[in-house]
């Protein structure tokens, strides 16, 4: 069979996918499969609120959805009151004329098998969560086509691989599905079929749906816009061949016009909601940028750095040195540079919750093609092997981080580099290791220290306190000399009161304070489990001679139960 490689590719990639989508929320969780909450209900409540509820002014049904099903995460920020009114979705619309087909096979199952009629049943989120599949699926075939144009079949089999499921492509297409990227992503697959097709044989047809498929991006993430870059520099790598290019467009011209017709009909309907809704047909959903101080952090940070958590982008940048015979060059240089540096320049710079740099997930069928390249070069090399290995690393590490995101051992916004370290390649991190989520404080090993017990309390003990309030475990003065550290370690089950919640220790010297405190809510914790926590205090010879309190805090009413708590003094030995 021709291009066997590349079809077995997809066919992996897509098992992978669902696997994925499977398993995600784990069974043993007991939670339902719900994935219209947070941004992605911003980008789906079009649906409900036009078809189930008839009412996208006022949202009277709103808040009785968000008790039943937790959908908003706070206080319905996801749309924003107006003077006249009537609630303007932040969000723009684009992604949910993408999920309308999905948002209709699930209202039919819910008519027609018993189901609450209501948007958000469990027929709307297996419909959303799974459908998105299908693009997925239709995306990555038409992907592979566009790559095997260029290249070989082994070399988009291994770029298809790399980007699919050495990044966080899965993440975003499989689990934390029902946000904008993963509707985007085919968006850009089609743009670039689109502009492959008009450069070969200029049509019309090609041209309406380049426009179209821009407008449409644009009212998902209006960042998306830059996608114009694509077409407006294919074939245009040197200039014999931008002056034929150019030609071209002229001799076509009308066609433009036609292209940037359908661009505003795809832009249309976003344009109409503003105005019904706002009065206007322009309005300012809030979003900031710092082009001037742009975030270097998005790329090489800790906390959720695109270099760090999914390395494999570094060889979507690297290909880029490769690509100077193509007819994508220009194109693939000046969207993917300014792509990059719109993202990071973005004000909120973490993305909120999320796996590495979510943000650029959508644009991946872009980088596809610099890193194509790169492949296709180093397989004509004697590195080729080592590369290969490379690869297999980085495709496991990541199907191993995806499952440790999605238990939050990997944290969608706390990350820091001593805890990376500690649960890289970790199942089972420990107490002392989850500790490094909260504290830089990271203590090797006890060998080497004499312990002294400061406290040690055995017995179970009821801690009841109010909200912002605190439960003092011991209040005590210090003596230390040298090099030492204190230990803290405490047994808690507190049912439905750990979120939000802290172990904290201060020292005080006279005006001066240092505070250390763990969450109670972490990926080891259980809610009905006896939990153990443990962390570590490098004490600065400023608070050798200090008074130590540790003490529980909460934002929240606290109920449980303390069955063991120790404090140890750890000293260096002789």
């Amino acid at each position: 069979m021709k291009n066997l490689f590349s079809l077995l590719a997809v066919i992996l990639i897509t098992a992978v996918l669902f696997q994925y989508r499977s398993i995600n929320p784990p069974k043993q969780s007991g939670k339902p499969l719900v994935v219209t909450t947070w941004d992605a209900f911003g980008y789906y409540m079009y649906l409900p609120a036009v078809f189930t509820y008839h009412d996208f002014k006022k949202l009277d049904w709103l808040t009785e959805i968000d008790k039943k099903y937790s959908v908003t995460g706070g206080d319905g920020w996801q749309a924003e009151k107006q003077e006249n009114g009537n609630y303007v979705f932040k969000y723009l619309g684009g992604v949910a004329i993408l999920e309308m087909p999905w948002f209709f096979i699930g209202d039919f199952v819910a008519r027609n098998y018993g189901y609450p009629v209501d948007g958000f049943s469990p027929p709307y989120q297996y419909a959303l969560g799974f459908g998105v599949l299908v693009y997925c699926l239709l995306a990555i075939l038409l992907l592979r086509k566009i790559l095997l144009r260029y290249f070989d079949d082994t070399t988009t089999a291994i770029t298809l691989l790399l980007l699919c499921l050495a990044s966080n492509f899965i993440q975003y297409a499989a689990v934390d599905n029902a946000q904008s990227h993963v509707y985007i992503f085919p968006l850009y697959v089609l743009v670039l079929f689109a502009t492959i097709k008009w450069h070969e044989r200029p049509k019309i047809g090609w041209a309406a749906l380049i426009g179209y498929v821009i407008g449409l991006a644009t009212i998902s993430r209006p960042t998306e816009a830059i996608m114009v870059f694509i077409p407006i520099f294919w074939a245009t790598q040197n200039k014999e061949a931008a002056k034929e290019k150019w030609a071209m467009v002229k001799a076509h011209r009308k066609q433009v016009f036609v292209a940037a017709f359908f661009g505003i009909l795809g832009i249309l309907p976003q344009l109409i909601y503003w105005k019904i809704t706002s009065g206007s047909f322009i309005f300012d959903v809030g979003s900031k940028w710092v082009f001037l101080n742009p975030w270097f952090r998005v790329l090489f940070g800790f906390e959720k750095g695109w270099f760090i958590y999914t390395p494999v982008t570094l060889f979507l940048i690297a290909g880029m040195f490769f690509i100077r015979k193509f007819p994508f060059r220009k194109s693939v240089l000046w969207f993917c540079l300014l792509n990059i540096y719109i993202i990071i320049a973005w004000d909120d710079w973490r993305y909120g919750g999320s796996f590495s740099t979510r943000a650029l997930m959508q644009s991946y069928p872009v980088f596809a093609l610099p890193l194509g390249a790169l492949v296709q070069k180093v397989k004509e090399t004697k590195w080729k092997l080592v590369f290969y290995a490379v690869g297999i690393y980085l495709l496991g590490v990541n199907l191993f981080q995806t499952w440790q995101y999605d238990r939050t051992i990997i944290h969608y916004n706390d990350m820091n580099r001593a805890y990376y370290r500690a649960v890289y390649l970790n199942a089972h991190p420990t107490a002392e290791q989850m500790s490094l989520l909260d504290n830089n404080d990271r203590f090797k090993t006890e060998d080497l220290y004499r312990h002294f017990v400061l406290a040690d309390v055995k017995d179970t003990t009821s801690i009841h306190f109010l909200a912002n309030n605190q439960q003092v475990l011991l209040d005590t003065n210090l003596n230390l000399h040298g090099e030492e550290w204190l230990k803290i370690e405490a047994l808690i089950k507190a049912p439905n009161s750990l979120w939000s919640s802290n172990l904290n220790a201060d020292l005080i010297n006279n005006d001066s304070t240092l505070h250390r405190h763990v969450r109670l809510f972490n990926a080891i914790a259980e809610n009905d489990s006896l939990n153990r926590y443990a962390f570590y205090i490098d004490v600065p010879e400023a608070f050798r001679q200090s008074k130590l309190k540790v003490y529980l805090s909460s934002d929240w009413d606290f109920n449980g139960i303390m069955k063991g708590f120790r404090v140890q003094h750890l000293q260096m030995g002789d």
